[in-house]
């Protein structure tokens, strides 16, 4: 039997609950692990775990590599904005291509971690970072499990794209 022209949007639509349910497990373990920081450690302590890794607790106000971090508060709320935009066309997106595997995987990994980051930022006012990697002296910024969420699928678009191109020669 083929199905109606109604019927399709219906099972593109449940075809991207597995993507929205990997972004709601990056959401809830981002969330865990800010909570956790939060309730274990006042702002600035930190913790050595190797000789190159450090848990700590840091406050971002500002974008990737604390960009913007001293504009003075306005920051907060295009970085919301840009999250919300995010977070709309990122679900168009795996609506229109719920079959495409690595490519919904890379947006819904970005989702989840836009929507950690934008949640901490609407909560506190700040993004909560944890994770300290550094050589000697030099300290790579803390980040969270969100942007690393973020950087994986960032990563993982290119992937994707390259292979796209491939496909096509």
């Amino acid at each position: 039997m083929t199905p109606t022209f109604a019927a399709v949007p219906a099972a593109r639509n449940s075809r991207i609950w597995p993507w929205l349910a990997w972004a709601l497990a990056i959401i809830a373990i981002d969330q865990f692990t800010k909570q956790w920081i939060l309730s274990a450690y006042q702002l600035g302590d930190w913790t050595p775990v190797t000789g190159f890794f450090n848990i700590v607790r840091a406050h971002n106000t500002g974008a990737a590599f604390s960009m913007l971090a001293g504009a003075g508060g306005w920051q907060r709320w295009l970085f919301v904005g840009i999250g919300a935009a995010a977070t709309l066309l990122i679900v168009w997106q795996l609506r229109k291509h719920p079959g495409q595997k690595l490519f919904c995987f890379s947006l819904a990994s970005i989702l989840g971690g836009a929507i950690g980051n934008v949640v901490d930022r609407l909560q506190h006012g700040y993004v909560v970072d944890f994770l300290d990697f550094y050589w000697g002296v030099a300290h790579f910024p803390a980040f969270n499990v969100a942007d690393i969420t973020i950087s994986m699928g960032a990563a993982c678009l290119i992937l994707d794209e390259v292979l796209r191109a491939r496909r096509g020669k």
